[in-house]
């Protein structure tokens, strides 16, 4: 059974007036947003907070499984935080599978600043496929 979208994802719901609202596409083996932060999502001024960094990466690799055909959720994600990100510019998050197992998908991405191409954080994680969506 698939896990129902009503659009109100934090991260990627277009009906989350108070969320992300990334769009992802996906070619090649490769799942990509690119998107700019509003000023709400910072923790010190004009710098993206730590968490809302880590949401972007954890949505991006869950995608890059949906992608698969998967329906995952995060058992487990490592985050490392290379260089600050600032809100109203524009990023880039590119995510990818590296390991397919038949109880675990492992999965890396990492977030870069458009305009500089320097990656600012980066992240891998393993995935659960659900069995069953409730």
């Amino acid at each position: 059974m698939e896990p129902i979208d009503d659009q109100n994802c934090f991260a990627c719901g277009r009906d989350n007036e108070y969320g992300l609202n990334l769009t992802f596409s996906t070619a090649q083996g490769k799942t990509v947003s690119e998107f700019s932060l509003h000023k709400r999502f910072q923790g010190y001024k004009s710098v993206v907070h730590g968490g809302i960094i880590a949401t972007i990466l954890d949505e991006a690799m869950v995608h890059a499984a949906v992608a698969e055909g998967l329906y995952p959720v995060t058992a487990e994600i490592t985050v490392r935080y290379k260089q600050p990100l600032f809100v109203e510019r524009p990023l880039v998050v590119e995510a990818e599978l590296t390991a397919k197992g038949s109880r675990i998908v492992e999965t890396r991405a990492f977030i870069s600043d458009k305009a500089s191409g320097a990656i600012c954080a980066e992240a891998t994680a393993k995935l659960v496929p659900l069995k069953q969506y409730p």
